[in-house]
């Protein structure tokens, strides 16, 4: 599902939003979780799954192209953990 998918189905869902609106909601929603995040705190949104971000450690990488080595700083990156519920919800039979 795309950012557009998913205006179109809440805009479906609750009609007396006007389009506007929706996409107003969707880009608090998104800001909000990005802004913790970056802040290095923790989204739980429970049934759905947490957002958090892990930490990697500086390293040595190499160029594909050329096979020469390349440092790689030291950097946050988002991780996301599903929810018991999302897990079950996708291996149910």
């Amino acid at each position: 599902m795309i950012r557009s998918e998913l205006l179109s189905a809440l805009a479906r869902d609750n009609p007396e939003l006007r389009a506007e609106e929706v996409e107003q909601v969707v880009d608090i929603f998104f800001d909000e979780i990005a802004t913790r995040l970056a802040e290095g705190g923790r989204v739980e949104l429970r049934g759905f799954g947490a957002f958090s971000t892990r930490e990697r450690k500086a390293r040595v990488g190499r160029n594909p192209r050329t096979g020469e080595p390349v440092d790689v700083p030291a950097k946050r990156v988002p991780y996301f953990k599903p929810g018991k519920e999302m897990r079950e919800r996708l291996n149910a039979d």
